[in-house]
């Protein structure tokens, strides 16, 4: 392993000398040299090797330039490069990018003072080399974050892009001057390239690339000799692309005989100048075809992600089946546990079971028993029923209920007294199990069902394939790398005709961008918001889900009192967004206050918040709560008001279980949203008071405890008050309720009073 690793670091090395040689010559005007060290400080920012990149540097800008004026700029280059990230490194402290321009700056100080020594235009030069070394160096520091951070196989932003341009174009600088002879290897380089990448890519990639190269020669001397061949090359094997690879090889070789020989593009041109093109055609002719492929998987991606939305709709499909199977497993479940419960004895049958086991327990072993039945069976079967109507009725029976003539005729009226009394007290607990049993029972199918109910809407949610739009996940990627926002990946599909939904995979530090969603919104036709982002599989980014934002959105607000005295207060509230575009506005009263009815209302909330949020309907969430509730057997009742409301159509559903009227106010009118019910927990089944009402624009939903609504007189005094201090601010309203309701109670809050307000508006 030791060997192998200096290997590698001598080949680095090698290459690494030739990049800084190669670049050492890149120029502008022949007088202006940016690109060297400008590379040198951005590989050091992205923690590339400082023991390879730093010596490379000095080796290649040295046998570049071995004059003193170039060993001297060479060191300060180095210097300047090496002390500072070693001094961070050591530190412990991360260079700030700022800093990193200051010494990339400096670093060109021996330059600078030469070009002062000399005078003239050479000190001008100098600082112009720096001022530029120095901008790009920042643009390639983009690059390289880039490239070793998502890696190749993503689009790059517009500054990256830009950099890379700069990069090729310095490149093709650099290899102008080398030349034996008539011996080109910018010629050679830029042949390679234009076949690999156009065996590789798209064909206006390569025009592209071969129009940078030429700007790159016309950049060294204003010498305009290369461009043209270059771009005649791009367009002579762009349509060999889909044949065998050496149709472009060939192509380019009698294309440049063309271009020397017959259109005489060049100064000078003889057989030599034939040999950088054909040597780069061989080579691009031996180079194994898997290898091309392996590269050309960094540009082309979409068949894999054609693969992988063909996989996502299957597994969709699988998803559904086995949902709907889910479905059905509970649905039968909750049928055998509702076919478990016992039916209760009728009254008059218990009545009958209770008058035989007294008259086995007492007159079986009396020896009065066959004279007493003989002549007066019916009228003691009647009795001891009247008797065990009055235990049932009064919990027991005293000697005072016995008639006169039973207890003149039986010796054993202490014993029947003691057997009505006991078998009445057994039965009674008895069936107060049995009750208990069954309504668990009861509790446990309602959640089967509820299961059962929300398996299937996920079936049906997942019913149909996901229609993917690339055209739309092109242009969003587009969109976003043209405003600087790099996004990795972006998946862009219809969830029905109304909603658009849209994945991105950003960085982290664009994940807050502002226009991600007006840049989407753009793209799709519609307005989009940014309804969730986790951390994503790759670090450094984060993905962003949007959904068409639904026609309207909502603001709300809260005001509350705790009762004048109190230690604690027993109402609650709750705001909770569902799936989709559905959001829940609660408030919960728990009889009384204080502690006790703190927990109790912090019990019943959370337990509705989460039944909501898995999915169950509001019959079953609140028959659900209210059994559980009712078993407690004690006092713990709480009165509760829910609102779901739609963003998408505006319609809102009420749900009142022992609450107060609801008020759904606007500029015009004051409407009054009845209540009924008993709270829950009174009683195992309770049955709410429901309403559908649509709510538009500007109009303001209130919901409130009774310890508001008691401080008026009725519920038309709250609507007059509420129509004579309307606002448009949420907030205001209930500030301005209960500020009201404390005044009628001359300022003390004679029960624990919340007031929730929301505030409903069009989204567009």
């Amino acid at each position: 392993m030791k060997v192998f690793g200096k290997i590698k670091y001598v080949i680095l090395f090698i290459v690494a000398t030739a990049l800084f040689y190669v670049l050492s010559h890149a120029c502008i005007a022949d007088v202006i040299f940016p690109f060297s060290f400008s590379l040198l400080f951005a590989l050091v920012w992205a923690n590339q090797k400082i023991y390879v990149v730093v010596p490379a540097f000095l080796a290649g800008s040295i046998a570049a330039d071995y004059s003193l004026v170039g060993i001297v700029g060479a060191l300060c280059c180095a210097f300047c490069a090496a002390v500072p990230y070693l001094i961070h490194y050591f530190c412990k402290k991360n260079m700030k990018i700022w800093e990193l321009a200051i010494y990339a700056f400096v670093s060109q100080v021996g330059y600078i003072v030469f070009g002062a020594v000399v005078g003239g235009n050479a000190v001008y030069f100098a600082l112009i080399s720096a001022a530029l070394g120095t901008i790009f160096m920042l643009g390639y520091t983009k690059l390289f974050e880039s490239l070793f951070m998502r890696g190749v196989a993503f689009r790059l932003s517009a500054i990256e892009l830009i950099s890379g341009g700069v990069i090729l174009l310095s490149l093709a600088s650099g290899l102008l001057p080398l030349e034996v002879g008539d011996f080109s290897f910018l010629k050679m380089f830029v042949a390679f390239m234009l076949l690999t990448i156009t065996y590789c890519s798209k064909n206006y990639y390569s025009v592209f690339v071969a129009a940078l190269f030429g700007l790159g020669t016309l950049l060294h001397s204003f010498n305009p000799v290369f461009v043209a061949p270059f771009i005649l090359w791009a367009l002579a094997i762009s349509p060999f692309k889909t044949h065998r690879k050496y149709f472009s090889a060939v192509v380019l070789v009698l294309c440049e005989l063309l271009i020397g020989f017959y259109f005489k593009l060049y100064y000078s041109f003889s057989w030599i100048s034939i040999l950088p093109s054909a040597i780069s055609a061989v080579v691009f002719m031996a180079i194994p075809d898997k290898i091309y492929f392996s590269f050309k998987a960094l540009f082309d991606l979409k068949s894999d992600r054609a693969l992988v939305k063909n996989v996502v709709n299957q597994n969709r499909e699988i998803l559904r089946r086995r949902l709907l199977s889910l479905s059905d497993v509970f649905g039968e479940m909750c049928r055998v546990f509702r076919g478990l419960i016992q039916q209760n004895l009728s009254q008059q049958d218990v009545k009958a079971l209770l008058r035989d086991e007294i008259i086995c327990k007492n007159c079986d072993t009396c020896p009065d028993k066959a004279r007493c039945h003989r002549n007066r069976q019916q009228e003691i079967s009647r009795v001891l029923d009247e008797l065990v109507d009055i235990a049932f009725t009064k919990g027991k029976i005293t000697l005072l209920d016995i008639p006169s003539y039973l207890s003149a005729n039986c010796g054993r009226i202490n014993g029947i007294i003691s057997s009505c009394n006991l078998l009445a007290r057994q039965y009674k607990s008895y069936s107060g199990m049995l009750a208990n049993i069954d309504n668990s029972k009861l509790l446990i199918a309602d959640q089967l069902q509820g299961i059962s109910s929300v398996m299937k809407n996920l079936s049906i949610e997942v019913d149909s394939d996901i229609a993917f739009d690339s055209k739309r996940e092109e242009r969003v990627i587009e969109e976003l790398l043209f405003n600087d926002i790099v996004c990795t990946d972006a998946v862009v599909y219809e969830k029905d005709m109304h909603t658009f939904e849209v994945g991105l995979i950003v960085r982290n530090s664009d994940s807050d961008n502002l226009k991600i969603p007006d840049i989407v919104s753009k793209v799709c036709k519609c307005k989009m918001g940014i309804f969730d982002r986790f951390s994503g599989s790759q670090p450094g980014f984060t993905t962003l889900s949007l959904r068409s934002a639904p026609k309207f959105d909502c603001v709300f607000a809260l005001s509350s009192a705790t009762k004048t005295g109190s230690p604690a207060s027993g109402d609650s509230h709750s705001v909770m967004r569902l799936n989709g575009d559905k959001f829940m506005f609660a408030v919960c009263d728990g009889m009384g206050s204080g502690n006790q009815a703190k927990s109790t209302c912090e019990t019943s909330m959370s337990l509705i918040e989460n039944f909501y949020k898995a999915g169950f309907s509001s019959e079953l969430v609140l028959s659900s709560v209210n059994k559980l509730l009712a078993m407690q057997k004690t006092d713990v009742f709480s009165a509760l008001d829910v609102c779901v409301l739609d963003l998408k159509n505006g319609l809102g559903d009420f749900i009142k279980m022992g609450s107060p009227s609801g008020f759904i106010i606007s500029s015009q009118e004051c409407k009054i949203v009845s209540a009924g019910a008993l709270p829950l927990g009174i009683v195992d089944v309770a049955q709410p008071v429901t309403q559908k009402l649509v709510i538009s624009d500007g109009d303001t939903i209130l919901l409130f405890t009774d310890g508001v609504a008691d401080s008026f007189s009725d519920d038309q005094k709250i609507s007059d008050f509420l129509k004579d201090n309307y606002s448009t601010n949420p907030q205001v309203i209930a500030d301005r309720l209960l500020d009201q309701a404390l005044a009628n109670n001359n300022g003390r809050a004679l029960d624990d009073m919340t007031i929730l307000a929301v505030k409903v508006f069009n989204n567009n």
